[in-house]
């Protein structure tokens, strides 16, 4: 995919542009193809690093971090690291703990300049703390720097007095430095509550350009109270579409984001060195006409399946299906390409709120405030996932 001109790399762009005009001079350089070999070099001009404070932590995070979900190869999180990226964010149940072990095989030695999020699911407080001492094993690290409960889903779900103590206990330890938690739905109402709670210092929330006012101004409240907001889902279902011809969507999202000044940090999952290449670059860019009329244009194209994980259909539904899990587990088959992490997501809905209960129905009742076709995606489910 080629990257849209913008930032660092339209500085590069110019500084080779005007070296080969000294060679060939002008009239060579505008007839000669041979200009579009300087366009991949691009990708290894050093990124304008940008660093942002944590909330009250006061540590001090790049702009882009590093999402290690899918990453199998430790290589390509030390890519990133040398090309400047502080944070990796993993957590205990990737890839049935072997994530974490990735991520600890490319920072060993160089913990002290990394800063590590990892999350453990809410529970019993026993197995919460023996996943604490689990994913610190894995990582090879006596600390993390912050310890997130994965995936709430209600304001309730912050009151939980095990797992506030679970999260109290590594911190005052010196396990974690930090603690948070993650939410892919209802975004908005978990923000205000934590901010609210003053408990929690950091919120890893699912944000992009897709997603309505009432989520933005809910990061600006939580981010105005102290705690570091870090956005996950950056790049809208990473789909690619036909229809964008030689647009890449995927930097002008993470520059959406990232044009929001409440946002410390983002976490785009990365498998691939180009990858990385493309994203770091990103980093101190502005988001201009041409992201706009990027986004404006893969908005178009993945409007009508993409879940803004608001959770406001859950109540429409007759059978409770959690319909936002079920779209994310699509989005991870069709859009990350990524059958297998589609399929553990989707083994980890309750049976009795997965697609499997849409059987029940000769007609799907939800209406989508989107305008997202739930029928059409409870259906792709039930071929991927039945």
């Amino acid at each position: 995919m080629k990257n849209p001109i913008g930032g660092s790399r339209r500085s590069f762009v110019k500084r080779a542009m005007a070296g080969t005009v000294g060679l060939l001079g002008t009239a060579a350089l505008v007839r000669s193809k041979k200009l579009l070999a300087f366009l991949p070099a691009a990708q290894e001009a050093t990124p304008a690093l940008e660093y942002r404070t944590l909330g009250r932590t006061g540590m001090k995070f790049t702009s882009l971090g590093f999402g290690a979900m899918r990453t199998t190869d430790p290589a390509v999180i030390r890519r990133a690291v040398d090309k400047g990226v502080n944070y990796v964010d993993t957590a205990r149940g990737y890839m049935g703990g072997r994530n974490e072990q990735i991520v600890g095989q490319a920072i060993g030695d160089i913990r002290k300049q990394i800063h590590i999020s990892t999350k453990i699911k809410t529970g019993r407080r026993a197995s919460m703390e023996n996943d604490v001492s689990a994913s610190l094993s894995a990582l090879g690290t006596d600390y993390v720097d912050i310890l997130l409960l994965h995936g709430l889903r209600s304001p309730a779900n912050l009151h939980n007095e095990d797992a506030m103590a679970v999260l109290e206990s590594a911190k005052k330890s010196g396990k974690a430095r930090a603690i948070g938690f993650s939410v892919h739905g209802n975004m908005a109402a978990l923000l205000r509550e934590a901010a609210e709670m003053q408990f929690y210092d950091m919120v890893l929330s699912a944000y992009n350009f897709t997603h309505d006012t009432d989520v933005t101004n809910a990061i600006g409240e939580a981010a105005r109270a102290g705690i570091g907001v870090v956005a996950m889902k950056t790049q809208a279902g990473g789909y690619t579409e036909k229809s964008m011809g030689n647009l890449n969507p995927h930097q002008a999202a993470l520059k959406w984001v990232l044009s929001n000044p409440h946002v410390t940090s983002t976490i785009p999952s990365m498998v691939s060195f180009r990858q990385v290449e493309e994203n770091v670059l990103v980093m101190g860019g502005n988001f201009g006409w041409l992201d706009r009329k990027t986004l404006h244009r893969y908005g178009e194209a993945v409007t009508d399946k993409l879940c803004r994980f608001c959770d406001t259909c859950l109540p429409q539904c007759p059978y409770g299906v959690s319909i936002s899990d079920v779209n994310r587990s699509v989005m991870y088959a069709d859009g990350y390409r990524d059958e297998a992490l589609a399929r553990e997501n989707y083994g980890e809905i309750d049976p009795a709120r997965n697609a499997s209960q849409c059987a029940n129905c000769d007609e799907c009742v939800i209406q989508c405030r989107y305008g997202i076709n739930v029928a059409a995606n409870v259906k792709r489910a039930t071929e991927l996932f039945a």
